[in-house]
C-alpha cells in the first residue's frame, strides 16, 4: 500500500527537476484617498507661472539611470542612492512623529466611535518599480495620505489643532518633494571608479557637475543599503594600463 502511493510521488519529482523554475511575477498596489497625496503621484510640470514638481512617478523614473550607474561601478550614482536613502530616513521620521501626534489627538475625542474620512473614489494604482528604493518612497506616500485623512477628520469633527501642528501638517507634503527631488541632480557621464582615479576626461567633467566623490565612497567604505550588485574594488594593477596614470591619482 505505502509502496504504490510513493511511486506516483518519486515520479512528479522527477518530471518537475526536468524543468527549470519560472520567473517570479507579483503584483503591488497602492491606493490613494486625498487629492493631496494624488497630486504627488505625477508630480507637475513647470509653466510660466509655477515651477515643476517631482512626482512619485518621475522620482521612481530617474532611480532607473542611478541604479544601473551603480552596476556600471559608477561611485556617483553610489553617493547620490546615500542621499535618497537619508532623505527616506529622515521624511519617514517626520512623517512618523506627525502620524504619532494627529492620532493622539483623535484617539483623545473618545467620546464618539469614530472611522477617518476617506475618498468615495479612491484612487489605485499598480506600482511597477525597478528598484526598492521607489517602493520605499511609496511607503512615504501612503503614510502621508493616512496623516491627511485623520487631518481632515479631526477638522471636520472641529477638534482644537495646536498651531505648531498645523505648521507642520502644511509643510509634511514639502519632506516628499524634497526626497522626490533628490535623483534630479545626478548626472550620468558614464565613469566608474577606475575612470575617477586614472582622473579621465569624463571623470574630470562628472566633477565639474558633482563635486568631488567623498573618498569613503570612493573606497566602498560607505555605500547604500541596498544596491543591485555586490561592491568590488578596482585593484591597483587595473589601473596600470594606463601609461598616463600618475601615482598620486591611484592612492586611497
Amino acid at each position: 500500500m505505502n509502496k504504490n502511493t510513493a511511486v506516483p510521488a518519486v515520479k512528479e519529482h522527477k518530471e518537475h527537476s526536468a524543468s527549470s523554475v519560472g520567473s517570479l511575477h507579483g503584483e503591488v498596489w497602492l491606493t490613494v484617498q486625498s487629492y493631496q497625496a494624488q497630486s504627488l503621484l505625477r508630480g507637475r510640470r513647470a509653466s510660466e507661472a509655477k515651477s515643476a514638481i517631482v512626482g512619485l512617478v518621475g522620482f521612481a523614473d530617474r532611480l532607473k539611470t542611478l541604479w544601473q550607474a551603480v552596476r556600471q561601478d559608477d561611485p556617483y550614482a553610489d553617493w547620490w542612492l546615500i542621499k535618497v536613502e537619508e532623505g527616506i530616513t529622515l521624511c519617514r521620521a517626520q512623517l512618523g512623529q506627525l502620524s504619532e501626534q494627529v492620532n493622539a489627538l483623535l484617539t483623545s475625542y473618545d467620546c464618539f466611535d469614530i472611522t477617518v474620512a476617506q475618498s468615495r473614489q479612491p484612487q489605485r494604482i499598480s506600482l511597477q518599480f525597478a528598484n526598492p528604493y521607489a517602493f520605499r518612497a511609496a511607503q512615504l506616500l501612503a503614510e502621508y495620505d493616512r496623516i491627511i485623512c485623520t487631518f481632515m477628520t479631526l477638522r471636520h469633527l472641529g477638534v482644537e489643532i495646536p498651531q505648531t501642528l498645523e505648521e507642520q501638517f502644511k509643510g509634511s507634503g514639502r519632506w516628499l518633494r524634497r526626497v522626490f527631488a533628490l535623483p534630479q541632480d545626478y548626472c550620468f557621464c558614464d565613469v566608474d571608479r577606475c575612470a575617477i582615479l586614472q582622473s579621465t576626461q569624463r571623470a574630470q567633467k562628472a566633477r565639474e557637475r558633482m563635486g568631488d566623490v567623498p573618498r569613503d565612497i570612493l573606497r566602498g567604505d560607505t555605500l547604500p543599503s541596498l544596491r543591485p550588485i555586490a561592491f568590488r574594488m578596482p585593484a591597483l594593477n587595473d589601473l596600470s594600463d594606463s601609461p598616463n596614470t600618475a601615482a598620486n591619482e591611484v592612492v586611497l
